[in-house]
This record gives C-alpha cells, sequence and structure tokens, in this order.
C-alpha cells in the first residue's frame, strides 16, 4: 500500500499559564485535526483535501490563533492570513488581512481554483468569498473572551512605553499559526497554514501565512512545508521554500535539512521559528527554536503522536 502521512501544527512560541490551564484541550484541538485530515487520506482523499479539512477544525476551534480565536489588531479588529499549495502542480492560493470569513484557508483554495490568480486581499478577497457563498461570520464570533483579554494586555503594555511597542509585539506571543502538511495515497504533496496574526498589531499588517514560499511550500519532488513563529523572522528567511531548497541543492534528508536550516543557519536569530515537514516518502518531522510548539502526526508506519514541549518525540 501507498504511504500517507499528515502532520499539523497549531503555532509556536513562548509558554504562557493560559496554555498550561488549557493544555488537555490544544492537544485534543491538534489530535482531532490530525484525525480529520487522515481520515480523508485513508479513504483516497488528495492530500490537498486532507490539509484544508485539518486546518478548517483549527480554525473553528477557539483556542487556536486562526479563524474563531484570531487574535485583535491595534483597533480590536480581525484580519486573517492563509494560504495553500498543491506539491503536485506547484498550484497555490492566499488571501491576506480578510474578515468575517468563517475558514480562510477555503478561501485560499477557492483563489487558487477558481481565478487566474494566487493572491487576493482586503475586501476584493471578501467580496469574493461573497460571491461564492462561502460561510462568513459576524465579528463577535471572533472576539473571545480570551482574545479580548490578550487585546487590552498588549494595549497596557504599548501605552507603558510606546517606543518599545514594536520589541513588545515581537516578544508576546502566546498563540500563534496554524497549518497542516500531508502526502496522499497518489503521492502528492500539500500544504497550508492560517493565522488571526498577533495581538495589537498595525491595522492591514500582512503576516508569512499567507505567503507562498515562507508559510507554505509543496513540490511532490522534494517536501511540503508549513512554517509557524514570529511573521517577520520567518519572511526574512522564506523558510517553507528555504528547506525545499536544502534539500534539492544540498542533498540532505529531511530531518538534516530541517535542523540545519532552524538550528543552525538561523541558530543567532533573535526570534521563534517552527516549521512541520512532509516528503515523497512519508517522512515526518518538525523542528522549532520556541519554548513550545503545538503539534501532532499521523502515518502509515506511525500511529498518532501529539506534543506541545520540546523533546517530546
Amino acid at each position: 500500500m501507498p504511504n500517507i502521512a499528515i502532520a499539523v501544527h497549531g503555532g509556536a512560541g513562548p509558554d504562557s499559564e493560559y496554555i498550561k490551564k488549557n493544555i488537555d484541550g490544544y492537544k485534543k484541538g491538534i489530535e482531532e485535526a490530525v484525525q480529520a485530515g487522515y481520515k480523508i487520506l485513508e479513504e483516497g482523499g488528495s492530500a490537498l483535501d486532507a490539509v484544508e479539512a485539518a486546518v478548517n477544525y483549527l480554525e473553528d476551534n477557539a483556542l487556536f490563533n486562526a479563524g474563531r480565536g484570531s487574535a485583535l489588531n491595534e483597533n480590536a479588529e480581525v484580519e486573517m492570513d492563509s494560504s495553500i499549495m498543491s506539491g503536485k502542480d506547484l498550484k497555490c492560493g492566499a488571501v491576506a488581512i480578510v474578515r468575517h470569513i468563517k475558514n480562510p484557508v477555503t478561501l485560499a483554495r477557492a483563489v487558487m481554483e477558481k481565478t487566474p490568480h494566487i493572491y487576493l486581499g482586503d475586501m476584493g478577497a471578501v467580496e469574493f468569498a461573497r460571491q461564492l457563498h462561502l460561510e462568513m461570520r459576524p465579528n463577535a464570533y471572533f472576539s473571545t473572551e480570551h482574545s479580548y483579554e490578550e487585546y487590552e494586555s498588549k494595549m497596557r503594555e504599548m501605552h507603558r512605553d510606546p517606543a518599545e511597542a514594536g520589541d513588545v509585539q515581537l516578544r508576546r506571543k502566546e498563540h500563534g499559526t496554524v497549518g497542516a502538511v500531508a502526502l496522499d495515497k497518489e503521492g502528492n504533496l500539500a500544504a497550508a497554514t492560517s493565522t488571526g496574526g498577533t495581538e495589537g498589531k498595525k491595522a492591514s499588517r500582512i503576516g508569512d501565512s499567507s505567503m507562498i514560499g515562507v508559510g507554505s511550500y509543496a513540490n511532490n519532488k522534494v517536501c511540503a512545508v508549513s512554517c509557524t513563529g514570529e511573521g517577520e523572522v520567518l519572511i526574512q528567511h522564506v523558510t517553507a521554500f528555504h528547506i525545499a531548497s536544502i534539500i534539492e541543492y544540498k542533498g540532505l534528508p529531511l530531518q538534516d535539512a530541517c535542523n540545519f536550516l532552524i538550528h543552525e543557519k538561523c541558530k543567532d536569530v533573535k526570534g521563534d521559528m517552527g516549521l512541520i515537514a512532509v516528503n515523497p516518502q512519508g517522512n515526518v518531522c518538525m523542528a522549532f527554536n520556541s519554548e513550545r510548539m503545538h503539534r501532532g502526526w499521523r502515518t502509515s508506519t506511525e500511529d498518532l503522536k501529539v506534543f506541545i514541549y520540546p523533546g517530546e518525540r
């Protein structure tokens, strides 16, 4: 039987009391997202369908910073980013700074499949979603109690010393991006990533999650990658494509390539970086330099595993 595999992440960053308090909920969320995607693969579905389903599940889970659990920007508004890519033909789609969209990754896939474009943003993307009758939600749906508490806390920090607001924004990341990578029975790879951004971010800030080659990348010849962490750092290092390039040009195995980028090439980077990846053989790997990265995976040769902290494997 051909190998199948899926891996999911729910964000990388510093630990927090909120995460510790809700650790069972986080683990359950990752587990169910993995199982949702794996079920599709097991039944012969595509890698694209699997990563979309897994990310949809996390977008609907208020514990994670995507979809319903999105962070609030400086105006206490939600602006979301997402991307998806097919390793079979390198087709991809992405959306940025969108509002009201229940599942931004589904809109990103629609951009890929139903337009000649790759990237749509802001109101144009939202209008496209309305034309397709994708599910929309009012602002109240996205404003969870926790996201508002984080927003208020961030505003207090920023107002304490406005000159350091930018540094505070980079340091404060209690929860982040969600994503998935998968390999299906046909040997096709796919990657998808979605985020609600950072607490108190500048309005219209675009994060790495919507950028092909940064937040998501998939190529059947090499691997599929989804990244998480501090968006500006990930953008600087073109992280997802960087992994594929190391493998293709340097000939490193998947795990070695991930470790090389995160722990050697970027060892002096001051910022959280994390990623999950899968190759055409169904090998899954992950690497991160942060205090924790919510992650889980299942393959045709490896049972379901879900972890949050370093050293767990």
